[in-house]
């Protein structure tokens, strides 16, 4: 398989940048060949050949800029049609679509310079309608709808059927509540057009929009009479029925939509038949339709989704896999088939995937979706910088903006998630998911205020499980026990699964000092609820709490038959196995967790925790060494790794991991131990002492007092370093490090 994909792209490559005989007009037709097959990435790649045959030609950037448009990469797209402009500042199409993408920003700045720019292209073609309408477009955004309507209507008066002015003009008016006077733009349209379908679409919409759904369906027919083909009024229409509670009805509706020799329509009727319950008659569909045509990435993406809709993940593997192996460079394909590796747990795989699909484009979905990776991989730092990417790249990603915010939370950056958050575009802010979001940074700031008025914002539109939640933790601060227990209980009718309501509840008990109470509530509620693995989850970790290891046992089992792919139950019951004494067992349960998932952080550093106090250092540092394959910036790892290749004689290389702690987290005390301990091994006893007083300064421990002594000894200061060591040997005389103390000053420390 792997020759085979060289090969084709060994001939991908050399058909494209080999043929010294091919002029700049041959790579651009074959471009825009690829460019209707909607195959951008290779569109991009004879385009950037054209382009490096005529550098300073406009026209290859301007096909560019469209092709990594028609891909999604606006920012990539814009930087192209900019330089097309540059290099020829008469190429109206440049200049128009560079203007386009400037009028849809939030920018005043930038909708000026689209202003300006549609000006320009004026100045050379007074008369196009395209440049009037986005001319009287900015003005819109501009805060000037008298300015646009005269241009609309200037348009207008020179094109009368030009429709997408009198659209336009529509808007504008239904932005001043002027509700007659859209009425009449669109129904002149009609008028001036009258055996067009189009306008009367358009009106019918403007009529649904109103509630006028007779008035609707009297238009939609009407241009069904004129064209009983026309795509737009048969999709309109079917809509209606669909919300009318005709189902017979718009199935037929449908079914000659599908039948149109438009692509956009092709798999509705399949669609429909999905959403209705008919799920193998629509697979069979999407199927036929994928069949037919092998190179319509849009067909091939509904017959992937109904796959996986349907649990039929091998399958939507299988028809992605087939179409790469076609071609390499279907960015789709590729972001398809990472989700599925995602999904299953293979991490390698996905991650190739993405980082294939950045070679070709930039891409705030891949980054995205490689933040989740590194969720999965409990890198947190890396995820961040990867949700960082995908909200640079697309600044209304609101999915990643709101996992940004809560990784920041979660990291004591609550601040500034909340200035993340507040950055967001106005059509958003106003939005639950992200005032949700804000409450949530709000409640961890501190502050209260604003956070209930954000509460009571959400819960007034509707009662949205996590506005419950916070209500509910916002009254358990406030000790409004019984208030708290009321929000906590029905955000669990509204989302069963959610253990953080749950431990709300318990708390609320807790806080009254009915420890019992609160304990028992969670029992009964588990009970309710045998199938979900949070519950069962959360049930087990309180019931550790409260030292009852046999019930606790049977919730982790629990919550594993419930769901097999998580690994969180495993490594509980592998710490209770540890509790118990039952080294074996947890070895056990610790391999069977990190050879189904190698990537598991997790996994490696509890079983690491095993080895080192199972007195087995060797085993502890060979699983410290994978967590820093899959992390290198894990803290844990680099710390244990250090101090376990310090006591093993190892001392330079152990320096070299401590070094890297200490740069990652400078004020950790336990860093500043074993990088102090690690200097005391190499016999560099000033710098020994210069960390480990540090250590002991922040947070004093027997262990720390047992390496200040020694190092104060070996430093010349022996009285320090024996009053030290009486202090520690008063606090703990068992600890390996007070013999290895007592071995340092000799049997006189005694």
């Amino acid at each position: 398989m792997l020759l085979k994909r060289n090969i084709f792209l060994l001939g991908l490559v050399v058909s494209l940048f080999s043929g010294c005989s091919q002029s700049p007009q041959a790579y651009l037709e074959k471009g825009k060949k690829a460019f209707e097959q909607k195959n951008y990435e290779v569109a991009i790649l004879y385009f950037k050949n054209a382009m490096q045959k005529q550098p300073k030609e406009a026209e290859p950037y301007y096909q560019i800029g469209l092709a990594y448009l028609a891909s999604g990469d606006v920012g990539t797209a814009a930087e192209y049609l900019r330089k097309a402009s540059e290099l020829n500042p008469r190429h109206t199409g440049a200049q128009l679509k560079l203007a386009e993408l400037m009028a849809a920003s939030r920018n005043k700045e930038m909708v000026e310079e689209a202003q300006r720019r549609t000006q320009d292209v004026l100045n050379l073609l007074p008369d196009d309608a395209e440049a009037l309408n986005l001319l009287a477009l900015t003005e819109l955004r501009l805060g000037k709808p008298e300015s646009a309507e005269a241009h609309l209507e200037q348009v207008l008066r020179k094109s009368p059927r030009y429709l997408q002015s009198s659209l336009a003009l529509a808007q504008s008016r239904l932005a001043r509540r002027d509700v007659s006077g859209a009425e009449e733009a669109l129904k002149q349209a009609v008028a001036q057009a009258p055996k067009s379908a189009d306008p009367l679409v358009y009106l019918g919409g403007f009529y649904l929009g109103q509630g006028k759904t007779a008035e609707a369906e009297e238009q939609f027919r009407h241009a069904l009479e004129i064209d009983p083909k026309h795509g737009p009024a048969l999709f309109a229409l079917g809509a209606m029925q669909v919300r009318a509670g005709h189902p017979e009805q718009a199935e037929q509706t449908y079914r000659q939509l599908s039948a149109l020799s438009d692509k956009r329509y092709k798999p509705l009727h399949a669609l429909f038949l999905f959403r209705s319950g008919k799920r193998d008659a629509a697979l069979v569909e999407f199927e036929k339709l994928a069949g037919e045509d092998p190179a319509d990435r849009d067909a091939r993406t509904w017959l992937v989704r109904g796959y996986l809709a349907m649990k039929r993940t091998g399958d939507a593997e299988r028809v992605l896999t087939a179409a790469l192996k076609k071609n390499a460079l279907d960015t789709d394909a590729l972001l398809q088939r990472s989700r599925i590796y995602l999904g299953s747990g293979k991490y390698t795989e996905a991650e190739a995937d993405l980082n294939q699909v950045l070679r070709f484009r930039s891409s705030a979905e891949a980054h995205y979706l490689l933040s989740k990776l590194q969720q999965a991989r409990g890198r947190t730092e890396i995820r961040q910088q990867e949700l960082g990417e995908a909200l640079q790249l697309d600044q209304g990603f609101v999915a990643a903006r709101i996992e940004l915010a809560q990784v920041l939370i979660a990291n004591r950056g609550a601040q500034s998630a909340l200035q993340l958050l507040d950055a967001a575009p106005p059509e958003q802010k106003g939005t639950v998911a992200i005032v949700v979001q804000r409450n949530w940074a709000l409640l961890t700031l501190g502050q209260k205020a604003e956070a209930r008025k954000g509460i009571d914002q959400v819960l007034a539109l509707g009662r949205v499980p996590d506005a419950l939640l916070q209500d509910a933790a916002l009254k358990l601060d406030q000790k409004d026990y019984s208030g708290a227990r009321v929000s906590a209980e029905e955000a669990l009718k509204q989302n069963p699964e959610d253990a953080r309501a749950l431990n709300v509840l318990v708390q609320s008990y807790a806080a009254l000092g009915q420890k019992a109470a609160g304990l028992q509530k969670a029992r009964e509620y588990a009970a309710r609820q045998p199938a979900s693995a949070p519950v069962q989850e959360y049930l087990g970790q309180l019931l550790v709490e409260n030292g009852d290891r046999i019930g606790a046992r049977k919730a982790f089992e629990a919550a594993k038959t419930s769901n097999p792919a998580l690994t969180a139950p495993d490594l509980a019951l592998a710490e209770l196995d540890i509790a118990e004494g039952k080294m074996e067992d947890a070895r056990r349960r610790f391999s069977a967790v990190v050879s189904a998932h190698p990537a598991s952080v997790a996994g490696h550093l509890l079983w690491a925790e095993l080895e080192t106090s199972d007195g087995r250092p060797a085993a502890a540092i060979e699983q410290y060494r994978k967590v820093l394959e899959l992390d290198q910036r894990n803290i844990a790892a680099l710390n244990n790794l250090a101090y376990l290749l310090a006591n093993g004689n190892q001392a330079d290389e152990a320096l070299k991991f401590a070094q890297q702690a200490k740069e990652i987290a400078p004020d950790s005390p336990a860093v500043d131990d074993t990088l102090g301990w690690t200097y005391f091994k190499k016999g560099m006893y000033p710098m020994a002492v210069t960390y480990l007083e540090s250590a002991s300064a922040k947070e004093s421990t027997v262990r720390r007092k047992y390496h200040l002594a020694m190092a104060y000894l070996k430093a010349g200061d022996p009285g320090r370093g024996r009053r030290v060591l009486e202090a520690a040997l008063k606090m703990d005389p068992k600890l390996p490090e007070a013999d290895e103390a007592r071995r340092v000053f000799g049997s006189g420390a005694n």
